[in-house]
């Protein structure tokens, strides 16, 4: 199955065009295709999907990942006596 692609034109400003790329860039992909996947992201639903998923589990593990953050945090957060600054 072949699937014919459309070509379009996009202005976009210089830093967001820079963003984009940069994050395509960062994900392993052509620029091209990171736009195709946003907007298929976004009108699929996926993105919301996956949002509200994310929202999900830090509401049922946030007080739980804010505790483990705080232990690991705790032996950096006070200098020992006598600890070269």
């Amino acid at each position: 199955m072949t699937s014919v692609k459309k070509q379009t034109q996009v202005r976009l400003e210089e830093d967001v065009l820079a963003a984009g790329k940069a994050a395509a860039a960062a994900r392993r992909l052509d620029f091209n295709k990171y736009v195709e996947r946003l907007i298929i992201e976004d009108t699929t639903g996926a993105r919301a999907a996956g949002m509200a998923a994310a929202q999900r589990f830090i509401d049922e593990h946030g007080a739980f990942l804010d505790d483990l953050e705080a232990q690991f945090d705790a032996p950096y957060a006070d200098p020992q006596p006598g600890a070269a600054a």
